[in-house]
């Protein structure tokens, strides 16, 4: 097994090599990027209701956990159905515990392009938005927060992808992540809302991703906001931990499903009716 996750981990970053060398791959992270730093602008003179932070100090953190729950459902989504389309995955499920060092590898390469979006947003962030603070405290958080948060939507990703034949019907998935993101709390405080809508939020990792952003960008001082009025991270490491675990348990074996019904004749169909689409 260690050698499996070994050879994921290098076709993983092999990938990331490959797409950061990409003049338009570069292009698709940076634009929405840009989109949020606009936002950043426009709102830099606002704070947040009853305080003196502001504004742009949370959207900021809201934008960072957006960009990695798109990436960690949705571009591993994508990602699934195009190699399935292609015949990656085919190829994949020819060597030996193929599907696992798949799994791995797209993990690798959905994380690092994750980074680099945030940073796309972070850096500048820092320069047009008051009130941020990352101390010691916070960037140890970020270093137990981060992976947890890519091991508990990435699997996930790759299972919801399973469901699907082709990029097009994965696109179908945005719109419920777009309100799952909406009611966890990301861009405005989770207790303005129902509470049953505050317990579905917690089941989900969505929630506990932000509070942990939260907890390592902004003060203290808003913690009042929060559920209990504290950041709790020990709930927050336990249920990323708990759906990191879950989703690397189910992701391997529903892949190996789902290749064992792919076959030359199928992926020859499905790019026959690519092809189709792309005439019309």
């Amino acid at each position: 097994m260690t050698r499996i996750v070994g050879l994921g981990l290098r076709r993983g970053w092999i990938e990331l090599r490959q797409t950061m060398s990409s003049a338009t791959d570069l292009f698709g992270y940076f634009l929405p990027a840009l989109f949020l730093v606009i936002a950043l602008i426009w709102m830099r003179d606002d704070t947040i209701p009853g305080t003196t932070l502001a504004l742009g100090a949370q959207a900021l953190v809201g934008s960072m956990a957006l960009l990695i729950v798109i990436s960690g459902f949705m571009t591993m989504m994508q990602y699934l159905t195009m190699d399935r389309e292609d015949g990656t995955l085919l190829r994949a499920k020819a060597t030996p515990h193929g599907m696992t060092g798949y799994l791995v590898g797209k993990i690798v390469l959905v994380a690092g392009v994750a980074v680099v979006s945030c940073l796309f947003v972070l850096v500048p962030g820092l320069f047009l938005v008051e009130g941020l603070s990352l101390d010691a405290g916070g960037a140890l958080t970020l270093l137990w927060l981060l992976p947890l948060a890519f091991l508990a939507t990435m699997p996930l990703g790759a299972v919801l992808g399973a469901l699907f034949e082709s990029p097009r019907q994965a696109s179908l998935m945005m719109l419920p992540i777009i309100g799952l993101t909406v009611i966890s709390g990301v861009f405005y405080p989770i207790t303005a809302l129902a509470g049953w809508l505050q317990g579905v939020a917690q089941v989900f990792p969505v929630y506990w991703l932000g509070l942990g952003l939260r907890s390592a960008f902004l003060p203290d001082s808003l913690v009042v906001a929060e559920l209990g009025g504290s950041w709790r991270p020990l709930a927050t490491f336990g249920v990323l931990a708990a759906w990191s675990v879950l989703g690397l348990v189910l992701a391997p074996g529903i892949l190996r499903r789902m290749a064992r019904r792919e076959s030359g004749s199928a992926v020859a169909a499905r790019r026959e009716r690519a092809m189709t689409r792309m005439t019309v």
